[in-house]
């Protein structure tokens, strides 16, 4: 992994003294001003929150319903029938693969419903901000643009060179 990054930055270092050669300009954004800022990321955000505070709610509740169910089992156990036991028992181990299955299919990695609705909401946002770069881009004549805050180490950058707030300005006047 550690060679692979070597590598990417040499090439990117080569090929970025042969683009300043040939004058090109870059710029870069920072995609989280950007989706704290553009309203329509803000929306997105808040409605998957409140999706997500949902089905919390909903696993808490199970949670809860269950930790009563085994106290009380718990409790009364030693005075039960062997068959009521027995089906109590099976009540619990089933609200537990219950509450199991609820946080699986809403929360696991990467195939809950959280992340596909995270996916499904904020596709229009993101097409959005990369028509919004894409404009940008071409009207200052940019060749490359950076996200500062994403994977790509950018460790300097000039703010001259910084569209961020240009982007924002294109995604606000629904350009």
């Amino acid at each position: 992994m550690k060679k692979n990054l070597i590598i990417i930055a040499a090439i990117l270092f080569i090929s970025s003294t042969s683009m300043f050669a040939q004058g090109e300009k870059i710029g870069y954004v920072d995609s989280q001003i950007i989706l704290t800022q553009y309203p329509a990321a803000i929306k997105a955000q808040g409605d998957l929150d409140a999706l997500t505070n949902l089905w919390s709610v909903k696993l808490d509740s199970m949670t809860l319903e269950y930790q009563q169910a085994l106290s009380n089992y718990q409790q009364q156990a030693n005075t039960m029938p062997e068959d009521q036991q027995l089906a109590a028992q099976q009540n619990i181990v089933g609200m537990e693969q219950r509450i199991v299955e609820f946080r699986r299919q809403k929360f696991s990695q990467p195939d809950g419903e959280i992340f596909l609705k995270q996916e499904e909401i904020f596709a229009p946002v993101k097409s959005s901000i990369y028509t919004a770069i894409e404009n940008v881009a071409k009207e200052e004549g940019m060749k490359f643009i950076f996200d500062k805050s994403g994977d790509i180490l950018l460790l300097y950058a000039d703010s001259a060179y910084d569209v961020t707030f240009k982007v924002l300005d294109h995604l606000k006047r629904g350009k």
